[in-house]
Order: structure tokens, then sequence, then C-alpha cells
């Protein structure tokens, strides 16, 4: 019996405390319990003795990040006596879910997954839950993953897709223009210590700070958006009225409100802000790399294109607190296609795949920040001497990481909400922010709730003759 084969013996064995705690599940399994349900196969998932069976990895990235997964994908091809992996790459999370969903290329074997389409996924019957197969083969999740980043991934009480980035938004800043040390000079209110923190009132301070109309600098960017504002929203109080099953965002809510008004006044200040001018020669990002901007929320992906802009010196600090600490990110999985050749097959690349010196392969790259902590916390992802110099504010984001409810009308909400959004940064006076709250509550009502009823007019009254 060879030792693959030893591994895939069902053995009695407890989850993991953390992920057991995180989805509720039954800890235990026995021999008396009865056999879980075969996942769902193609005819051609059962090879023939001895034959090699041909696998996909669908992915997407850069060149850069396509290089480090196809060097993860030799290293398993050269240990596999039973498997080769060929990978599947895509330019972007849309690509990659556009081919699965038109059927232009079935579903790759193994596949990255952005957290946002796992609804979609799962309701399509694409995928099968990944946690039963990962505890078969031993994989311990223990300290090494977050609760954040397993519930993320939780739906019907099963591990649907393994965790493997956790990108939280933190706010990029160029150190030219936001001199701590000068303003501090100045007497200004800047943040301490090793400066990955800071209060919202210090973040007016810098965005007042470096809006300079001599110099045509601008202070920050924060896009007009459901995304963009939550952050700022969750900092203060909650975004939506459930957070499992929501049925209407809380915007009107008291705390959010509040911080909402509190974000608008340095966010929608027009001498601290981008024009609609200026963003439509163009994108905030580009003002930035041109030291134009002094500050944008982004997470780990800009990082090696910022560091590619000559003269540009930029650092990372945490998103601002209002109350709380919060942000909002980009989480991604590793899942098990349910038509895959070989389920077995496939399970042991995605251990292979989430190995610590795997992820070490991939995170060097420098866009990837891992789900993996014990990866997140060594130089291959801190990358000390380079920009930016204090990269652990990704890591402490996460513990301030706000995980909105499974939605698969996302899309949806922000088409109904957004212009609300939009016209509260453009109008010259805003009298009483609670009439857009309210207003942007009500119009998620329609899309988030399948039992509304819009509220009926009573009947004008006919014409007399």
């Amino acid at each position: 019996m060879s030792s693959r084969q030893v591994r895939r013996i069902r053995r009695t064995t407890c989850w993991t405390a953390a992920l057991a705690l995180t989805l509720g599940l039954t800890a235990c399994s026995s021999d008396d319990d009865p056999e879980p349900t075969a996942p769902r196969t193609t005819a051609a998932a059962t090879p023939q003795a001895g034959e090699e069976v041909e696998l996909t990895f669908g992915v997407w990235g850069s060149d850069d990040e396509i290089a480090a997964f196809e060097s993860t994908v030799a290293q398993f091809n050269a240990l596999s006596d039973e498997s080769n992996v060929r990978i599947v790459a895509f330019p972007d999370r849309e690509a990659l879910v556009a081919a699965m969903r038109t059927g232009a290329r079935e579903t790759p074997d193994v596949y990255m997954l952005d957290r946002a389409d796992l609804v979609w996924t799962h309701d399509e019957g694409l995928n099968i839950p990944i946690g039963e197969l990962l505890d078969e083969r031993g994989v311990e999740f223990g300290d090494r993953y977050s609760r954040s980043a397993l519930e993320a991934f939780a739906l019907d009480r099963a591990l649907q897709c393994m965790p493997y980035g956790i990108s939280p938004t933190v706010m990029y800043y160029n150190t030219d223009l936001v001199d701590f040390d000068r303003m501090a000079e100045l007497g200004l209110d800047v943040p301490s210590g090793s400066r990955t923190k800071w209060t919202f009132a210090q973040f007016a301070e810098a965005a007042a700070f470096t809006s300079r109309k001599r110099q045509g600098t601008k202070g920050v960017h924060v896009p007009p958006t459901l995304d963009g504002l939550a952050p700022f929203i969750y900092s203060g109080g909650p975004m939506f009225n459930d957070e499992t099953d929501p049925t209407s965002l809380s915007l009107d809510d008291e705390g959010s409100r509040e911080a909402l008004s509190l974000a608008l006044r340095v966010l929608r200040d027009p001498t601290q802000t981008l024009s609609d001018e200026q963003l439509a020669e163009r994108p905030a990002l580009e003002w930035f790399k041109a030291g134009k901007l002094a500050m944008i929320p982004g997470d780990r992906s800009l990082v090696p294109e910022l560091r590619r802009v000559r003269g540009l010196d930029f650092d990372v600090i945490q998103m601002p607190v209002i109350e709380s600490a919060a942000t909002v990110g980009d989480i991604t999985g590793l899942c098990v296609s349910s038509e895959a050749r070989s389920v077995p097959e496939a399970a042991d690349f995605v251990v292979h795949a989430l190995s610590t010196e795997s992820v070490r392969e991939v995170t060097r790259a420098g866009y990837l920040a891992p789900a993996n902590q014990e990866v997140a916390l060594t130089d291959d992802f801190l990358q000390p001497g380079r920009q930016p110099e204090h990269a652990s504010a990704f890591n402490t984001s996460v513990r301030a990481l706000r995980i909105p409810p499974l939605l698969d009308v996302w899309g949806e909400l922000e088409k109904a909400v957004d212009p609300i959004l939009s016209e509260l940064f453009t109008v010259p006076v805003v009298d009483d922010i609670g009439d857009y709250t309210s207003r942007i509550d009500e119009a998620s009502r329609p899309v988030l709730d399948s039992e509304y009823e819009a509220p009926t007019e009573s009947p004008s009254e006919s014409p007399t003759e």
C-alpha cells in the first residue's frame, strides 16, 4: 500500500478546535457514524489502475503570480506518480468566473475562488466541501488560520473551500507628502509608536496637511461606493441589519450614520479630494503614482505595481479608527471541483498548494497576503528593506476585518445604492444625512428581502368633468 493510499484511509479524528468552533460542526467522527455522501464526479473521475490523472488548476493574476503558481505545480508534479497538474491561467477573477458561468471552459479540477463568488459556485454545485478531504489527509489548521478566514468560506455548516489569501484594505500614503515627523514638529496630531494605526482625527489632519493648492496636491480619494465606504461605516456601527441573513442595509443605525457623517467631512471636501474633472482625466491610482494624491485605500495586490513607479516613496497604515478598528478586504480560497477527474488526487494537490513552503513561494512575488498566518509573519511576506516599511499593517488589519454576509446579489445591491452614495459626495450641502441613509436602507430592501413588498400608493382621485 502506497503512502498516499495510507493517507486516504479514513481515520477517527477530531476537527481542529478553530474549525469546529467556527462552523459549529460535530467535532469528531467515529466508525459508527454513517459514511459521508460520495462527492459528485464525472465519468472521467475514476482513472484506470496505473493511469496518471491529468488535473487542471485554475488561477488568475499577474505574470509574476502565475510564474509562482507554475513553480508550485512543478514541484508537485515532480513528487507525484499518480497525477499531473496543469495551470489554466486567467487575467483576473472575473475572467475565471465568466468562463465557468458560460461553460466556455470546463470547471478546473482545483480552482482559486473569491469569496464573493462562493454562493453562486455552491448553488450551482461546482464545488465539494473541502473540510473532510483535508481532515482525512491530516491537515491541521491550528493557529495558522484566523477565525475570520475560516468563517469566510463556511456555508451550510461546512468548510466549502480552504482560505488561501486574505488581503485587508489599508490606507496607502505617499511618505513625501504625509510627513509625520514634519507634522509632529508643527504640533499636529500624528500616529505614535510604530505608526501602523491611527485615529480618524489623525487621518483628517493628514488629509488637510497634504492638500496644497500651490503644489496641486490633494489629500485623499475614497470611491463613493458601498465597498469604498465600508471600513468607515463598520468602524462606527453595523452595515447590515443582520450579519447572517440581512434584509436591509443598516446605514441609518445611529452609530453607522454618525460614522458616515464624520467620514464625509473629509471625503467630500473639494479642497482635499479629487474633483470629477480630475477623475475624468485619469483614475485616482494614477494621481497617487504621479505624487499628486497623498492617500488612497487598497489591498496588498497594489504593492508590486507601486514599487515599479520610479521616485514614489510609499507606506501603508491601517484604516482610520472612528469607534473601533474595522476594515474589509478580498478573501480567496482553493476549491475542489465537484466534477474533478479525481477528487482524491485533486485534494492531494490542494494539500501541497497549502503547504507552508508552497505558500511562501507564491507570497514572495509580493501580491499575495497569505491566509496562512505562519507565512504572513515571515520575511517572505514582510519583505524588510522594501516598500512598504510597515507591511505588518496588513497582518494587524486582519484582526479588524469585518466579513460581510454571503450574498449572491452584491452587484445588484451596489447598483441600487451607489447612485445615492454618489449623490452624497456631489450635492453642495447635506442638510440632513439621515434623509440619505434612510433612502439607502430603503433602496437595499428590494434586493436583500425576498418578501419585500413595495408600499402601495393611494389611488389618486379621478379628475372632475
